[in-house]
């Protein structure tokens, strides 16, 4: 079983998706269920985890909704307005919808790189656990260290990780404070780890196996098999790479892992930390 643990669906419009600039022009389309069949068909995929990517109730009413209409889609993450002082009315009207997964929000563009550790929107985190909702954390690098400090206040609530936190990838420059970090926060039991997300990280034209591989190492060594989880990221992954080619490329990465170690990384662990029902 195959299962991608981190895609975005939209019906592309400039004023709904301002953060896709005139360098990503391949996103300026529309990413709907005929295209995610494509691509499941095309990797063999058995079932997704669609992800919010803006921040509003509408998106996140749609996902689910798309969800209900095409079993490929197996669980949403989805966004809330966590520091609204009103957000517990917001959670009751969704805890019925058994799609609902978990929820996100876009902290990687908050311009307060301690925005993750603010009194209203913890105050909203701390309400996901009674509605059986997990957390997906969305950072860069440079917000590791925040990030830490608020996976230690909630110690009960279950996240993951995107993206590997997104440290920036170059050939002539590696960002040992990012390793370091990241292994730290691999510390805590109660968080997952998506690597996900990864070429699109890489500065300049291409990317290559020997590039990502050190990452993967890091991710693997930190997280291990038990807490990481193969995701694509597309269709924004398609800046950099094909669906296909980016399974591939885990595939090949995770090679030399024994089968319940793939099976966990490819499925297993998705399956458990979003509490998915597959056949």
């Amino acid at each position: 079983m195959l299962i991608d643990s981190h895609h975005h669906l939209w019906k592309y419009s400039t004023d709904e998706y301002g953060w896709i600039n005139d360098q990503m022009l391949p996103l300026k389309a529309d990413f709907l269920l005929p295209e995610l069949q494509e691509i499941a068909s095309a990797s063999s995929i058995d079932g997704f985890v669609s992800v919010q990517a803006r921040q509003n109730l509408q998106e996140t009413d749609d996902l689910l909704a798309m969800a209900n209409a095409d079993p490929l889609i197996c669980g949403v993450v989805g966004w809330v307005p966590l520091a609204a002082p009103d957000v517990s009315q917001t959670l009751d009207r969704l805890a019925d919808q058994k799609f609902l997964k978990g929820v996100r929000h876009v902290v990687q563009d908050e311009p307060d790189d301690r925005f993750i550790l603010g009194d209203d929107f913890n105050r909203g985190i701390s309400q996901l656990a009674a509605y059986q909702l997990i957390y997906d954390v969305l950072i860069f690098a440079k917000q590791l260290p925040a990030a830490i400090e608020f996976v230690d206040q909630h110690p009960n609530l279950q996240m993951v990780l995107d993206h590997i936190a997104k440290p920036t990838i170059t050939d002539d420059a590696y960002d040992d404070q990012w390793e370091t970090n990241f292994h730290e926060l691999a510390k805590r039991e109660n968080i997952s780890c998506k690597f996900s997300g990864v070429v699109t990280e890489v500065r300049g034209e291409s990317w290559s196996m020997d590039q990502i591989r050190r990452y993967w190492d890091v991710a693997l060594e930190a997280f291990t098999p038990d807490r990481l989880m193969f995701g694509s990221d597309w269709p924004v992954c398609l800046l950099k790479t094909g669906h296909t080619q980016w399974l591939q490329t885990v595939q090949h990465l995770a090679s030399q892992l024994t089968v319940s170690e793939r099976t966990k990384i490819f499925s297993a662990n998705a399956i458990r930390d979003y509490n998915l029902e597959v056949d």
